[in-house]
């Protein structure tokens, strides 16, 4: 699982940072990409990468301003043209259905796979399959924004195959039974319950991602013990009242949600085009008696999450 950086500015492009888009890569666990946040351009920018976006079948879109939907139409059309055939689902506050169908519409764009909208009026869990879980919750902004948690499942404890060998079981397909948790009755008579040679299951990474918003209580929840928390940095730390003026968060505030949230890693995006150089930077070295743990990403900076090994902290 990584996370690659395809905008982080905030507002509008500049030279050093596109505008908002991120890509969760998940291809050793579904050979698949989702893709949070769509700005302008963000096709030119997945140029860059060695990201194929016949794998994106799922975009969480966090709210309608431009800076985050403006390169939807256009990914999707391109979709078509490099191999995506497959169906993609986009998540998103009510409008976004009637944005993407217009543009295409006027634009006479068709599109060769098949397109789903779930438009989001409330939080809740809005994704489950066998590997993961994705929640949402409303946020505060001067629109309509949603924040995502994206929650792996526990992955199930290995077999024990030392364990077993020294039990004198043989190998075979008796191992398989076991690893399923069976019970199993072995030629020599004996009875053996599988789950007595499988090991602690690996718990599962969390992501949450933070669109544009105030201070919110519900942008704790979604972070709630994550392995990585994404969050917008528009403003400085001495900014607090023009970053509530304009529905946005500062640097330290999104450090004390990392803190509350006791999360693991806090990576801050959405930086505005004020701050460019050592002085983005600056936002999170402003931050670290808050929440040491915290990183300024750019554009095409890709972050591994990894898993926590047992007995970490």
């Amino acid at each position: 699982m990584q996370i690659e950086f395809l905008g982080t500015g905030a507002g509008s492009p500049s030279k050093q940072r596109n505008v908002s888009s991120l890509a969760l890569k998940l291809l050793e666990e579904r050979n698949s990409i989702w893709l949070f946040d769509c700005g302008e351009a963000t096709q030119h920018q997945i140029l860059r990468t060695n990201i194929r976006p016949r794998k994106v079948d799922k975009i969480f879109i966090t709210h309608l301003h431009g800076d985050h939907i403006f390169g939807l139409p256009g990914f999707l059309s391109s979709r078509s043209f490099q191999g995506g055939s497959g169906p993609l689902t986009i998540y998103g506050p009510a409008g976004l259905k009637a944005f993407v169908n217009t543009a295409l519409k006027v634009s006479e764009s068709h599109l060769n796979y098949p397109l789903k909208f779930v438009e989001l009026n409330r939080g809740g869990e809005i994704y489950q399959d066998n590997k993961f879980s994705v929640f949402a919750a409303k946020l505060d902004h001067k629109i309509a924004c949603f924040g995502y948690r994206v929650v792996e499942h526990d992955h199930p404890g290995e077999l024990q195959v030392d364990a077993l060998k020294k039990a004198g079981i043989p190998s075979g397909p008796i191992y398989g039974q076991l690893k399923a948790g069976k019970t199993v009755k072995l030629p020599d008579g004996r009875v053996v319950d599988g789950h007595d040679f499988i090991g602690q299951p690996q718990k599962g990474r969390v992501v949450t991602i933070i669109g544009d918003t105030r201070q919110s209580k519900n942008a704790v929840k979604l972070a709630e013990n994550a392995d990585v928390l994404v969050h917008e940095s528009t403003f400085a730390k001495d900014e607090a009242k023009m970053a509530h003026n304009y529905y946005h968060s500062t640097c330290a505030q999104a450090a004390e949600v990392a803190k509350e949230a006791h999360v693991k890693r806090l990576l801050l995006d959405h930086i505005s085009a004020r701050y460019v150089g050592k002085a983005a930077y600056q936002l999170a070295y402003q931050v670290h008696d808050i929440f040491p743990h915290t990183r300024v990403v750019n554009d095409f900076d890709e972050i591994d999450v990894p898993f926590v090994k047992k007995g970490a902290d």
